[in-house]
């Protein structure tokens, strides 16, 4: 029977499918599960107040790079490194005196006076799907180093536990993934839904908005659909649930009535339906973020950050490594580089990139919306020092394998200081030469950021008590 284990401070907790369906026979777990009062936040609010930066952010936007962004050759060049580690590309002068960054960033270099990098990152897991679910849940997973598939015994994500936390959204929905699922590479990875939460708490999903003038084209204005015959097919739906209520032990059915619900919440509400019309903004604005999936899923991430949505996260390519099967179609490109790093991060990668995020910051701060957003840019690891081919992998020239002894991130918005470097990696940008931060630092930093103290606990149907996080928010992203 499967079963999940999570480790980190010495703080265990383990599940099993048969002991839910055991206690939910004893205990009645259909009654737990629509009680709102198993969801509770232990949090001491005096002690959270004090933390930088707490309560600074209404919305929070994480752009993920799935697949592993190169230190070296995006936020953290080493230009006095040997060739085989600094790589083909050079550095170029950021308007902060003293950060570089790479030469094919220029519009990000233009604007680091207003985010900030952390160049210590790093963890001990090494393979995209299991370490995809330690960047989206905090946690490491169980088969460390794998590539496991989504279980319903997973942690849930960062924006599942928010859910579960606020129930009550001002917006139809407070948790949304644009240009997802994520897929590591073709098949979808951990991490990013309910998990043992149950799929009430999913965050909802928005795949490719660049096919369309409505990233939700089900939401697309229907003529000969009044709001009478809105109605009339609510009620119907209703009905038919009345009738299968008994059904409603079966998983399925339940999570099909959770949908329809909060279909039916979506279509009625008109500045829903408005949020999602990627068409109502200006043409030149739209060519700014770029006209491929990366940047038209930034530009909704925008949009709802204004329709009041609390977290956002925008896979910024929906697989890691869609390359090996579509290597002349960009949107294809993930940050998986093991082969071909130079030409890839050149042609497909860093262009986009550095148009679609650099755009984004540019939007926010002119809406006077920078401040109260916490935009975080990270992968679930970086790259390895050393250029070399790896045989076992498509294309004929060198790349850089998984590293995640040290990385790089970004943040900004939301009271992060601007243009400062947090933390440092060695001459060669393999290991921290300072203190380190984990993935679970920053979901930290994005609970406390929503005004949650991170070391509260959430709750689950069971009413079993789970960290809210296990890591510390990164107060020096907010100092001096």
């Amino acid at each position: 029977m499967q079963q999940f284990a999570f480790h980190r401070d010495n703080s265990t907790h383990q599940f099993s499918r048969r002991n839910c369906l055991r206690f939910g026979g004893l205990t009645g777990l259909g009654a737990l599960l629509s009680s709102a009062s198993v969801a509770r936040a232990h949090a001491d609010d005096q002690s959270s107040a004090a933390i930088p930066g707490f309560g600074r952010a209404k919305s929070v936007i994480v752009v993920f790079a799935s697949g592993g962004q190169s230190q070296l050759d995006t936020w953290d060049p080493k230009p006095q490194a040997p060739l085989e580690i600094r790589g083909t590309f050079q550095p170029v002068q950021t308007t902060v005196p003293g950060t570089l960054l790479c030469e094919h960033m220029p519009r990000l270099s233009r604007l680091a006076d207003r985010y900030s990098i952390i160049r210590s990152m790093s963890h001990e897991d090494l393979d995209h799907g299991s370490a995809f679910y330690l960047g989206m849940t905090g946690h490491y997973h169980n088969r460390r180093s794998s590539n496991p598939p989504p279980t319903a015994t997973d942690l849930p994500c960062y924006g599942s536990i928010y859910k579960r936390l606020k129930p009550k959204p001002a917006f139809v929905e407070s948790v949304v993934h644009i240009n997802g699922p994520a897929l590591v590479p073709v098949l979808i990875g951990p991490g990013q839904d309910g998990g043992l939460l149950g799929r009430k708490f999913d965050p909802m999903v928005i795949g490719d908005v660049n096919a369309g003038s409505v990233a939700f084209p089900g939401l697309a204005v229907q003529p000969e659909l009044s709001k009478r015959r809105l109605e009339l097919r609510r009620q119907l739906v209703e009905t038919l649930d009345h009738k299968t209520r008994r059904l409603q032990r079966n998983q399925t059915m339940a999570d099909m009535s959770q949908l329809y619900g909060r279909a039916f919440d979506m279509l009625d509400r008109p500045e829903t339906r408005n949020a999602f019309d990627l068409s109502a903004e200006p043409a030149e604005l739209r060519d700014r973020y770029g006209r491929n999936r990366s940047g038209q899923a930034c530009l909704l991430a925008r949009r709802l950050v204004e329709a009041g949505v609390p977290l956002i996260t925008v896979m910024f390519n929906h697989t890691n490594r869609g390359q090996d099967t579509k290597p002349n179609e960009t949107d294809s490109y993930g940050w998986d580089t093991h082969n071909d790093i130079f030409s890839s991060l050149e042609k497909h990668l860093l262009p986009r990139f550095d148009l679609g995020f650099s755009a984004l910051l540019e939007d926010l701060e002119s809406r006077g919306l920078l401040d109260e957003t916490l935009v975080i840019c990270m992968g679930e690891f970086g790259r390895a020092p050393l250029v070399a081919r790896e045989p076992n992998f498509a294309g004929n020239l060198p790349g850089r394998k998984h590293w995640a002894a040290v990385y790089s991130i970004v943040m900004a918005g939301g009271g992060v200081s601007r243009g400062k470097l947090v933390g440092a990696s060695d001459r060669n940008g393999a290991y921290p030469a300072t203190q380190k931060f984990g993935p679970w630092d920053v979901t930290a930093t994005i609970f406390s950021a929503l005004g949650i103290n991170p070391a509260g606990h959430f709750t689950d149907a069971l009413t079993r008590r789970f960290p809210i996080s296990e890591g510390r928010p990164i107060t020096e992203l907010y100092e001096g």
